[in-house]
């Protein structure tokens, strides 16, 4: 694999591909990022991916990406892969506050971009979630915010796999329903396809936002109580696209249940037909 980093000037093999220690990415999480599906050659969702990648580093008040050079970045990491990622990849965007002295304090010798890729297996046709009790902060100033602190994501997915589940879902300080570790959670309840807001400090996922303008769903804040009564339940990202869920913690569902299907079905076919939607 080759892999594009910005402080060597672009790609290089992935055993050289190198970062400071130094790097405020690297000693306090002071970074952003973005994950992309690559098929048929093509990283999906591209212009979607890189304007939200903007709004998380002017959210973090980090300088500005180059767009045009994070375009660049990733084509020629995926033309450079192509041949080693078979039908799916993985594509990661990260742009952080380079390098800078130990401590909070950011430096002044400018960001950091790296762009990695890696050949992936599809997830399983559908996935068994929990839900656990630690909050997100939907008043915390990377609410919303694709921030390369993970940590709490990392915790709460490992408890999932504890429990033989993929996904973790958390709830916001006011026990709304609000996301996954790293999906976004859609409902139907009395027939309506319904999914969390933004004011519950969830991720404004790209393939949320493209489920949200192919099908009826509506944005509702609803109480994590809710997961007991909906008839059907999926997740979606950028890789899983949409993932019907066939159990939330002991409960289980049917798999996807119609208007799941309805909704997989209308996105798989949209994507195919536009790349960049």
């Amino acid at each position: 694999m080759r892999f594009w980093v910005s402080h060597a000037g672009g790609l290089v093999d992935a055993s050289d591909a190198r970062v400071s220690v130094l790097d405020h990415g690297f000693t306090v999480a002071d970074g952003v990022f973005e994950t992309l599906k690559v098929t048929g050659g093509e990283a999906f969702a591209l212009t979607r991916h890189i304007d939200r990648l903007e709004r998380s580093a002017a959210a973090m008040a980090l300088p500005a990406p180059d767009r045009d050079a994070v375009f660049d970045a990733v084509r020629e990491t995926v033309d450079a892969n192509a041949p080693l990622l078979g039908d799916l990849g993985r594509l990661r965007i990260t742009y952080t506050a380079g390098d800078a002295p130990l401590g909070s304090d950011r430096g002044e010798t400018g960001p950091t971009l790296v762009v990695a890729v890696s050949a992936m297996k599809p997830w399983p046709e559908s996935a068994a979630v929990i839900t656990v009790p630690w909050p997100r902060n939907e008043r915390s100033p990377l609410a919303g915010v694709k921030s390369t602190s993970y940590a709490e994501n990392v915790l709460a997915l490992a408890r999932a796999h504890e429990h033989g589940a993929g996904e973790a879902l958390m709830p916001d300080t006011q026990g709304r329903l609000c996301e996954g570790t790293g999906s976004n959670v859609f409902l139907v309840l009395d027939g309506r396809l319904i999914t969390p807001t933004l004011a519950t400090g969830c991720l404004a996922g790209v393939t949320r936002d493209l489920v949200l303008e192919w099908s009826g769903a509506e944005e509702v804040d609803v109480p994590m109580s809710a997961l007991a009564d909906a008839e059907e339940v999926f997740i979606t990202s950028s890789t899983r696209d949409v993932q019907p869920v066939h159990r939330v913690d002991s409960r289980s569902l049917v798999a996807p249940g119609p208007l799941t299907a309805s909704v997989r079905a209308e996105f798989d076919r949209r994507s195919r037909a536009d790349v960049d939607p």
